[in-house]
């Protein structure tokens, strides 16, 4: 079901479900998120699966992070969040996570 979703649609779905924001608070939280994890460019792309192409990996990776980031938790455990990216791709998320920590 989620392959079949844009990030900016995951981040709306996950805000709706697991907050009590209003919509312009939602549309706020969704768009900074997009461009805290550098997903602009890839907003409106399905994510896909294995079965039908969408976002790269490391975008992937990043919607997967933005997911769990979208309610502002004051916890947040990742298992391996550069697991299958290019040595290039993980510097970039660890130091997105370092960023946001």
């Amino acid at each position: 079901m989620f392959s079949q979703m844009t990030p900016k649609e995951l981040f709306a779905f996950a805000c709706r479900m697991r907050t009590t924001l209003d919509t312009n608070a939602i549309e706020s939280r969704v768009n900074n998120l997009l461009k805290v994890l550098n997903l602009l460019e890839c907003q409106d792309t399905l994510v896909g699966d294995t079965a039908k192409r969408g976002v790269s990996g490391s975008e992937r990776k990043r919607v997967s992070i933005g997911y769990e980031l979208i309610t502002n938790p004051s916890l947040l455990i990742l298992d391996e969040p550069t697991s299958g990216l290019d040595s290039n791709t993980a510097l970039k998320v660890i130091n997105l996570l370092k960023k946001e920590a």
